[in-house]
């Protein structure tokens, strides 16, 4: 390979499924009604599901947790708040950046260690937002 070009491996769209049912099996399990996006290594939607009774404002917020992962190489949205906390201007200041979300729900989807996509879930709490998310990535790795 050439030193001007990386090699990069993103999630397929069979791979977005996989993911995408196994947040669903979960959120269906737990009885919360959520909408899941999931990306590529990119951030571009690969796959999304709105759940009967979803809240219709959460279609956009989980596109925006699975965007803000790969957006950030990877941080879980649940992790932004301890990165900064301690840095008042930063907390004020970052959290005006497009479709950036810093609460729980978006996890990344891993192969062999590599970020390659994301899943974004909304319509629960942020913590069963993560559960559903995380239950999604542990289909591919």
């Amino acid at each position: 390979m050439s030193e001007i070009v990386r090699a990069s491996r993103s999630l397929s769209l069979s791979g977005a499924r996989r993911v995408l049912d196994g947040s669903l099996m979960h959120a269906e399990h737990m009885a919360v009604p959520v909408c899941v996006a999931v990306t590529d290594n990119a951030g571009h939607l690969l796959a999304y599901m709105r759940m009967d009774d979803a809240p219709l404002l959460s279609a956009q917020i989980a596109q925006n947790k699975a965007y803000s992962v790969v957006a950030f190489n990877g941080l879980p949205t649940h992790a932004w708040w301890d990165a900064i906390a301690d840095d008042p201007s930063l907390r004020n200041g970052i959290v005006h950046t497009d479709r950036l979300v810093i609460f729980g729900g978006g996890v990344p989807v891993l192969q062999g260690g590599n970020v390659v996509g994301a899943i974004g879930v909304s319509g629960g709490s942020a913590e069963q937002d993560c559960a559903i998310a995380e239950a999604g990535a542990a289909a591919i790795d």
